[in-house]
């Protein structure tokens, strides 16, 4: 591995807030995206890609209590 790679794990509360220093973990790689590519949107797609990660996350969750043989009229039966 190189030495300029940081390989820095944060856990995401699906359903809440980011803490601080998840935001600022998000800004700085933000701004090294944006630099790099020279793309003012690039800090906006990068939250979209995390955004999109964990709604995939909370998808592979739900479907992951939906019996197999089975649809989701018993999973949906809380709505």
């Amino acid at each position: 591995m190189k030495t300029w790679i940081i390989f820095v794990p944060f856990g995401v509360e699906t359903l809440g807030p980011w803490g601080p220093e998840t935001r600022a973990l998000f800004k700085e790689l933000s701004k090294r995206v944006i630099e790099s590519t020279g793309d003012p949107r690039a800090g906006s797609y990068l939250g979209q890609l995390i955004s999109l990660a964990i709604q995939r996350g909370n998808a592979a969750s739900i479907l992951g209590t939906v019996p197999r043989c089975g649809g989701f009229e018993d999973v949906l039966d809380f709505i």
